[in-house]
């Protein structure tokens, strides 16, 4: 550890006033050591982190971390502000700042001992100890582990790290030790203290996952949390933490003797249908962290209950958990089901469009290639293709629904989502069905999940008993009750879609446009971009407009911040620049995403720039009556668009519009941002170490 802190990698006067400040100061140390070689580009990486979610934690801590390819070695920073600096803790302010610097390939001795002090910094004695550290020395020398401090830095530069203490250093626990209570008391046969197979009461039995998206910090200092918590309440847990020194997975035989499982986790959770059967409670990490006696009196609760069955699955990204809004939650569910369905939308999309491309839009009235097919005619090889491509897209409702259902309610609910799709197919209920009908048999699944059963029930639950009862309900609701008013409304949609025209069309194309540059693949963009897709299970001359419209306003952002980095360098950093070069293939392939980290440095400004861009696309786009029936693939699909040169002609037009506005209001700030970077890069790598905010 005291290869990763030193007395120069330490301010105990930081006098920043925002999180960007303070990582700004401790990433200039780094800097001036070698440990990181591009000071904006390691910023951006901290605050790309720092998006997902709040690194401030209740007591005072703010914990900043990233991989970043920026970084040559691992590195902590530390910082102790006397007016505090908001992290987004609920309790306020953080004054011990922590920043943790891995590089991208990071290997697991440096991880775990970067987990270690995670761990540590949950123990409120190592906590005021910091507080009270009167140098940096001393403060460096708490942090790294060492009995005696290092020596003081010189005044005219940073000096070497200090020294690694010969003497063993006690250990953290490792990510998946187990922790159980040193002297339980006696208890009476509760769910509090079951009896075992002797007949002796033992501890309530806990196991835990933990994880995070860098895998770094949160992930341990949830497992920490944890197991201090249980050893107040003489549980006994064992702790699975996926982070990013690996992980070892729970032992099956502590699985089946738990009691109750706690999922605190933001990423998927590994392998979690292991805990089908067990009362589980499921929330984010920092939940974790600042409530672990909660999520434990929680826990026995619902095993107190009987409560059963494994929360939803996390398939796509960030999963709706119990703790999340309703809105969330939805957005979640909807977005899973939409992400299973864009292959099979992508393939029989391209599929089709092939064979129009060949064939002519006579080829669907083709016979099957099953009775009739000739090797050496077009015509043949086109009707195969469009043949299966529309195979391909049979399939788009059944798996909308049935992966809906699976975001809401694991496996069980996966068959039940599949039957509710392929119902809402024959009674013509299409995108809005399939929508209907996911959500219904998910919810169907995990009303059936909340009933109390017998324990010799259990193991049949997942594989017989919910898909059963889950098809049964949802096939009587799809039929009989909600299917026919859901089909008028799809009727009534398509019919909407393909009677746009004129202003209407260009409104629409004006307001899609808006969505999909707005957050840049953030939820807005996704339901932009899910109305669009969904318009392509039933398609029409409408609905293909949409489709066009979508896709070329989505990658307006990304060639927009390319055209600017190269009309305009000097109004970027160096690393924006870079960025600017990957920009282009990234906006031709239509992934909006490129345009994100000029978006994170200069939000104000890149945003309502792309945005107006995105707005004249998708208005040329619906003026010119392009249409596209692949979802994807940017302009390696040109020759499959109705209308190629006009949509060509849209998506410079708005790639002009964005990139001029990103021009003008930076150009307004009244200073280049580039030069400036570069001669503060440039005067911290050889300046000696004396930053302030």
């Amino acid at each position: 550890m005291s290869e990763m802190i030193t007395p120069d990698l330490v301010d105990l006067d930081l006098t920043a006033d925002s999180k960007e400040a303070a990582a700004r100061a401790l990433a200039l140390r780094m800097l001036s050591l070698g440990r990181v070689t591009d000071l904006d580009g390691f910023l951006a990486d901290v605050a790309a982190r720092e998006a997902q979610m709040p690194t401030g934690l209740e007591g005072g801590i703010g914990i900043p971390h990233c991989r970043s390819a920026h970084v040559t070695a691992p590195t902590l920073a530390f910082g102790r502000s006397a007016a505090g600096v908001d992290f987004g803790a609920p309790d306020g302010p953080a004054d011990l700042i922590f920043l943790i610097a891995a590089p991208a390939g990071a290997d697991d001795a440096h991880l775990s001992i970067l987990s270690s002090l995670a761990r540590r910094l949950m123990r409120p004695e190592f906590v005021a100890a910091l507080r009270a550290a009167g140098t940096p020395a001393e403060a460096a020398a708490l942090v790294a582990g060492d009995d005696t401090p290092a020596p003081e830095p010189a005044e005219t530069g940073p000096q070497p790290s200090a020294p690694q203490s010969n003497e063993q250093q006690p250990s953290a626990p490792q990510p998946d030790e187990p922790t159980t209570p040193a002297a339980p008391k006696a208890a009476a046969p509760t769910p509090e203290a079951a009896p075992d197979t002797e007949g002796a009461a033992r501890p309530f039995r806990v196991v835990a996952v933990t994880s995070c998206p860098t895998g770094i910090a949160h992930t341990y200092m949830a497992a920490e949390s944890l197991q201090q918590a249980a050893r107040a309440e003489g549980m006994e847990i064992r702790v699975e933490t996926q982070g990013s020194a690996g992980f070892t997975p729970l032992d099956p035989a502590d699985i089946a003797a738990a009691d109750a499982v706690v999922l605190a986790h933001d990423v998927p959770v590994r392998d979690r249908a292991r805990f089908a059967g067990k009362a589980t409670v499921d929330v984010g990490v920092k939940a974790g962290i600042n409530r672990p006696a909660e999520l434990l009196a929680e826990a026995r609760e619902k095993a107190a209950r009987g409560e059963t069955g494994t929360p939803a699955p996390t398939p796509v990204g960030q999963q709706g958990r119990e703790t999340d809004g309703h809105g969330a939650r939805l957005r979640t569910w909807l977005m899973s089901g939409v992400s299973y369905m864009v292959p099979f939308v992508a393939a029989g999309g391209l599929l089709i469009a092939l064979a129009f491309a060949i064939g002519g839009y006579e080829i669907n009235t083709a016979p099957s290639v099953a009775e009739h097919f000739v090797w050496t005619e077009a015509a043949s090889w086109a009707a195969l293709l469009f043949q299966t491509g529309s195979l391909a897209f049979g399939f788009l409702v059944p798996v909308l629904a049935g992966y809906i259902a699976y975001g809401m309610a694991d496996r069980p609910g996966l068959v039940p989502g599949f039957v509710g799709g392929a119902v809402a197919l024959t009674i013509n209920a299409g995108f809005l069905g399939g929508l209907i009908a996911g959500l219904i048999a998910g919810g169907t699944v995990l009303a059936v999940q909340r009933i109390r059963i017998p324990a010799a029930l259990r193991g049949i639950m997942p594989v017989v008993v919910l898909p059963l009862i889950g098809s049964a309900v949802t096939a009587f609701l799809m039929f009989l009750v909600v299917g026919k008013p859901v089909a008028s409304l799809q009727r009534a949609l398509t019919d909407w879609l393909s009677g746009l025209s004129g202003a209407n069309a260009i409104i629409l194309g004006v307001i899609l446009g808006l969505m999909m540059c707005f957050d840049l693949g953030g939820p807005l963009n996704k339901v932009a971009y899910a109305f669009a897709i969904g318009g392509l299970a039933s398609p029409n001359e409408g609905s293909l407009k949409v489709m066009a419209a979508v896709m070329a306003a989505g990658m307006v952002p990304p060639l927009a911040l390319a055209l600017a980095t190269t009309v305009r360098g000097r109004l970027f950093s160096k690393t924006e620049r870079e960025n600017g070069k990957a920009a282009w293939f990234l906006g031709a392939s239509f992934i909006t995403e490129g345009a994100i980290p000029f978006a994170a440095a200069d939000p104000l400004r890149v945003i309502p720039a792309a945005m107006a861009g995105g707005a004249v696309t998708g208005a040329l786009s619906m003026a010119f009556e392009c249409t596209l029936r692949a979802p994807h693939g940017g302009v390696f699909v040109i020759p499959l668009i109705g209308n190629p040169f006009l949509y060509l002609v849209a998506i410079a037009a708005g790639t002009i519009t964005a990139a001029g506005l990103v021009i003008l209001l930076k150009g307004l700030r009244g200073r280049p941002q580039a030069p400036a970077d570069a001669d503060a890069e440039a005067g911290a790598e050889n300046a000696p170490v004396t930053v302030s905010a």
